[in-house]
């Protein structure tokens, strides 16, 4: 296990943290100072230099290095990364539930679970750590970015193994309604079952053919709105995109998804028409004390951009 941080988190992010390669027998250091080494590790944008003279990396004492600090093998540096100024996701983050293991919240779409890339502040662990004074608050599934509705997250990391397990073991029941065009010659209900494989670092995932099923979505269409349907997605797996797919195999794309049919040129910060997918309901056994629990989104379809987000209303179709 690394040393504990001797940073405290900022913003509701741990510092990151760094180490020095450790010493090969009979070799030779090839760097001769931790500046140096610092300057070799991280990435030519780096204020290297600069962050050394205002004291952000500090070691395992939480000294502050200095440029010229002899190197040292195996050494843990500490330090908090520079974050870029990002546009807020309009929207309000509404807590549904809190208690002493979970927090259940409805997200705005735009927002990320997580922070990652370019979305640091704007993600919803970074808000709430700090808006709910939760240091390790962590979800326990995530939702795409522009994916509104039902978040779980457990307030403390000696919480998480319980529920993610529930997860795992597909005893958690999640409700998805979807806003897309009406088809006549689509019999509905319908149960779509493939094999769906995102690569890494690709933005669409894709159906293959042939292959073991490992994605199954239930489809009804519940009601109709301005011409076009409210359906009811029941996934029993959970693929990255697995509605968004399924929906948009069935010639239902969902409203306002710029990657499926086809991938749309929408910039990142582009939040004028998000996409009607909201996770509307949850329900489970709770695995820590046996309690039935049952959430439902305070949001409806269709979201409605307002002042580039969205607006919120009451539950229920």
């Amino acid at each position: 296990m690394p040393p504990r941080s001797p940073l405290p988190a900022r913003h509701g992010l741990a510092a990151a943290r760094l180490r020095t390669p450790d010493r090969v027998r009979a070799a030779t250091d090839p760097w001769p100072t931790m500046g140096a080494w610092l300057r070799h590790r991280l990435p030519e944008h780096v204020d290297v230099p600069g962050m050394l003279g205002q004291g952000r990396f500090v070691d395992e004492d939480g000294r502050a290095l200095r440029d010229d600090d002899p190197y040292a093998p195996a050494r843990h540096v500490w330090f908090h990364r520079d974050l870029r100024d990002e546009p807020v996701v309009p929207g309000e983050i509404h807590v549904v539930h809190r208690d002493e293991r979970l927090v259940v919240v409805d997200k705005p779409p735009f927002l990320s679970t997580i922070p990652r890339g370019s979305h640091v502040m704007q993600s919803v662990v970074v808000r709430l750590r700090a808006a709910l004074d939760l240091p390790e608050l962590s979800p326990l599934h995530r939702l795409d970015r522009v994916t509104s509705g039902l978040l779980m997250l457990a307030t403390e990391q000696r919480w998480r193994g319980a529920y993610q397990t529930a997860f795992e073991r597909r005893a958690v029941d999640k409700t998805y309604r979807a806003l897309a065009p009406l088809r006549a010659d689509l019999a509905l209900p319908t149960v779509v079952r493939d094999h769906i494989h995102k690569e890494r670092g690709t933005w669409c995932a894709e159906v293959v053919p042939g292959a073991p099923v490992n994605a199954e979505t239930h489809v009804a269409l519940e009601r109709e709105v301005d011409g076009r349907g409210v359906y009811r997605l029941t996934p029993r797996t959970g693929r990255t995109h697995q509605l968004r797919l399924h929906l948009a195999g069935l010639g239902i794309a969902i409203v306002g998804d710029p990657l499926y049919p086809v991938v749309r040129d929408v910039a990142v910060d582009d939040f004028r028409h998000p996409l009607q997918l909201l996770a509307a309901e949850v329900a489970f056994t709770d695995p820590v004390d046996g309690q039935h629990r049952e959430f439902r989104s305070v949001r409806s379809l269709p979201l409605v951009a307002q002042d580039g987000g969205d607006r919120a209303a009451s539950a229920g179709p």
